[in-house]
This record gives C-alpha cells, structure tokens and sequence, in this order.
C-alpha cells in the first residue's frame, strides 16, 4: 500500500466532495440537512478553486484532503471507510510541514475533531458562536 500526497485540481473536485460527504456524514451529526446542502454545493463553487487542496492518496485512489490558508488549517477530511488508518495524521504532519500551520477552528459538535488536534499538540486558546459562515455552529480556537 503506497500512500502519496499531491496537489489537487478541478478534475478532483467531485471525489474530494465523496471524501466530504462521506467524513461529514460520518462526524457532523448535528449538521442541519439545509447547512449540509448549503456547503455541498458552496464548496467545489465557492472554497475548491481558491484555495491550494492536496489530496492524500492510497494506490491513486484519493482518500483526504486539506488545505490552509495563512497558518489555519481551513479543512482536513478523511473518508469515513479508511478513518482511524492514519491518513489524517499523515494528511496533516503534511500539511504542517509544507505550510508551517498554527491554528485550527474545529466544529465545538465534533469531540472526535477535538480529539484528534488535541493529540496532534493543540491546545483551545478561544471560542465563537458562530462558524466562518455566520451559522450557528459554535467553534473552538485551536493553536499549537
């Protein structure tokens, strides 16, 4: 099994939304089903083509993705049949190596999410109500 990590396009964008809905559905319970369709259709449109996305993959099948802008890792998902393999935490020592990252928002809803930034050093330096887009998703502020 050979893992690689490279850098995402457009002809990528309807596996990294697999890789979303299936990471979401598996963790975001407390997602209203209006919100999930919101960002189903806002992220390939709104988030995809402005951000640099690396996809981590396993015998070129891609199976997470992350992205970060200015140190925030933005997002990190892993497909719900391989969580708990590594991927995230080969996907984000990734990321943090190529970027420098320091922060991290993660969902207040998602323990799991919490869990695992937890062990990879980060500590809760703050809290929002809302989410980056003004919805009432609280987040806690992470920084290693």
């Amino acid at each position: 099994m050979s893992h690689s990590i490279r850098l995402a396009n457009a002809e990528d964008y309807s596996r990294i939304m697999e890789i979303w809905e299936s990471a979401v559905q598996a963790t975001h319970d407390f997602l209203a089903e209006e919100d999930f369709n919101y960002f189903k259709e806002a992220i390939p449109r709104d988030y995809l083509p402005n951000l640099e996305v690396y996809l981590i993959t396993e015998n070129d099948d891609a199976k997470g993705f992350a992205s970060v802008v200015e140190g925030n890792l933005e997002m990190l998902f892993i497909h719900n049949d391989v969580r708990g393999k590594g991927f995230g935490k080969e996907l984000y020592h990734f990321m943090k190596e190529k970027t420098g990252l320091t922060k991290v928002d993660v969902n207040e809803q998602n323990p799991q999410a919490i869990g695992f930034y937890e062990r990879m050093g980060f500590k809760k330096i703050g809290r929002s109500e809302k989410d980056g887009s003004g919805k009432d998703y609280p987040l806690i502020h992470m920084s290693l």
